[in-house]
């Protein structure tokens, strides 16, 4: 059981910086990181990110319940394999260029320039109320921008490369590592891109993330084809 948590740790906090960095999520936070406070912008994100951890973790830690385990081992193998090729895919054919980043920073333009023009007239009359509810613990929790990156970040992990591949990874190791892995993972990635911002995410090299987390999905499909037919 101490393996397993140190192998589904170490799996999943690999998985996670690897499809991470570079991901929409990640633009998104440097972004709205330049434009919003970074606390609120961070534990938004990083909320988001650790709720969508933990859903995966014990949907991937009951598909066994549900599923044999067998089973559950064969379509993690898949997952890995086939994410494997799809990342390796898309290093070959991508251009290099952050088309996610400009396709997140228009979305969050267009949503800036609504909020403005929602915002104008009712500026006036609501500054003292406003002045006095930020002084509460609760409303500066859930500010306008915590919810905000919440939930662009909640949305737009869903369905992920790196969402399927937790619940593949918490039915086939110590869930409880795939947990810590995921969570420590995000938070290494959603700070670098708050702290760092969109300097940081412009530099960043698309292909060479694709094929890097191409490769590690491969070796962690190897390795569980290789375990399947150990068994």
């Amino acid at each position: 059981m101490g393996l397993s948590l140190i192998e589904g740790l170490t799996k999943s906090l690999a998985m996670t910086v690897l499809s991470e960095i570079g991901d929409k999520t990640f633009f998104a936070a440097a972004i709205l990181a330049m434009r919003h406070p970074r606390r609120s912008v961070l534990t938004g994100c990083l909320g988001a990110l650790i709720v969508m951890t933990v859903l995966s973790v014990l949907l991937g830690w009951s598909a066994p319940n549900l599923i044999s385990r067998k089973w559950t081992h064969h379509i993690t193998t898949v997952l890995f394999l086939g994410f494997g090729f799809w990342s390796l895919w898309e290093g070959f054919t991508g251009e290099g260029e952050s088309e996610e980043l400009k396709e997140v920073e228009a979305k969050l333009d267009a949503d800036m320039k609504a909020d403005g023009i929602g915002a104008k007239g009712n500026s006036q009359g609501n500054e003292e109320d406003t002045k006095k509810q930020e002084r509460r613990f609760l409303t500066q929790f859930l500010s306008p921008i915590f919810l905000k990156a919440f939930s662009i970040t909640f949305f737009g992990e869903w369905g992920d490369k790196s969402q399927l591949a937790t619940i593949g990874m918490a039915s086939d190791f110590n869930p409880f590592g795939v947990v810590l892995g995921g969570i420590f993972g995000h938070a290494l990635c959603t700070t670098a891109a708050v702290l760092g911002g969109k300097s940081l995410a412009s530099q960043i090299s698309e292909k060479m993330v694709a094929f890097s987390s191409g490769i590690l999905f491969l070796v962690f499909g190897l390795q569980s084809l290789l375990s399947t037919t150990s068994e």
